[in-house]
């Protein structure tokens, strides 16, 4: 099996940091995804975890765990984990599998759709907030 390379890996302390540290081509893909991600979602606290940016709503630890983001050699992949995210069809132009949508290096960022699925995701934390009172 092929491990696939996160040029993440180098122990960034932020997230302007990881971007920095990126390929150009996919250092401009991931600005793009990061003021998407801010815009969709302004109150999101924006964090590092496993070593790539992630965005924290509402709930500290798993529960409000919103979006991560990560470049690769040949993608950028944004993690949004929750039963909406795959519901999307627009999503059947991307490779995807559970909760992860894969952008190929050099490619427009789909930011309407990348909007979509980080509302989508914050519905499902505010709904589990919800039922946790």
């Amino acid at each position: 099996m092929t491990k696939r390379k996160s040029v993440g890996h180098y122990g960034g302390k932020n997230v302007s940091a990881y971007i920095a540290a990126a390929p150009p081509k996919a250092r401009a893909m991931m600005r793009v995804l990061r003021k998407t991600i801010k815009a969709a979602a302004p109150k999101a606290k924006e964090k590092i975890s496993y070593a790539i940016p992630f965005y924290e709503y509402k709930s500290p630890g798993y529960k409000g765990r919103l979006v991560y983001f990560a470049a690769f050699t040949k993608h950028v992949s944004i993690y949004a984990w929750g039963r909406e995210v795959n519901k999307h069809p627009e999503l059947k132009k991307y490779k995807t599998s559970t909760g992860t949508l894969q952008f190929p290096i050099g490619t427009k960022v789909p930011v309407t759709l990348v909007k979509k699925v980080v509302k989508a995701r914050m519905k499902e934390i505010d709904a589990s907030l919800k039922v946790r009172k």
